[in-house]
């Protein structure tokens, strides 16, 4: 289950990080629509659409890689009380329960959109450009079949979990900055010398 869980986190890792560069495509199209607009007083006719186009394809392609580096937002309240091997049952539940009847009508859904807006090479209506859509739609069944194979991993992680007592560590190639930011004062406290005796124990304490 360890080889798989690495294999399916590899194919949604390398999706997440190739279409990361839809940031940089849609940070050009409204700063040259910004640009041109206050600067030229000529604003184009396609910016808004490449801008929602570029955050959607964002956001549904990097789904999948963001639950493989459990960084979705989760209402743990109860859930962090628990022990491991109780929240690998509640979760193994859940993801048939809720996870895969979503993810299979998000795929179902997605496949009927995105082939009738084939079919018929629907453009946005959105802006006058009349920018060709269609392609987009496909997304949606893509992100479905990636959420639908890293679900699989996930429900791996479960069983691992409740064999072992223990979930399996998750890559962490992505850091929040706060938690980076943090780790760099600290080792600069510790890097003054003296300084990092106060850190590790106040001076009272020092024999």
């Amino acid at each position: 289950m360890e080889r798989f869980i690495e294999i399916v986190d590899g194919i949604t890792a390398w999706f997440g990080k190739a279409f990361s560069w839809c940031i940089l495509i849609m940070t050009f199209g409204v700063g040259y629509e910004v640009f041109v607009r206050y600067v030229l007083n000529d604003p184009t006719a396609w910016s808004f659409d490449i801008s929602y186009m570029m955050y959607g394809t964002l956001f549904m392609m990097a789904g999948a890689y963001t639950l493989s580096r459990d960084g979705h937002v989760r209402g743990d309240f109860l859930y962090r009380l628990w022990k491991p091997q109780t929240q690998a049952k509640v979760e193994l539940v859940l993801y048939f329960l809720f996870f895969y009847p979503g993810v299979i009508a998000l795929i179902l859904a997605g496949w009927k959109y995105s082939s009738r807006s084939w079919r018929y090479s629907e453009v946005s209506v959105m802006s006058p450009a009349n920018v060709p859509i269609f392609q987009f739609k496909t997304i949606i069944v893509a992100a479905g079949v990636l959420l639908f194979i890293q679900g699989l991993a996930q429900i791996c992680r479960c069983l691992i979990c409740m064999r072992d007592g223990a979930w399996p560590k998750a890559k962490e190639d992505v850091e929040e900055m706060e938690d980076v930011l943090l780790k760099q004062h600290e080792r600069e406290i510790l890097n003054h010398g003296s300084e990092a005796v106060d850190v590790i124990a106040p001076k009272g304490d020092r024999k």
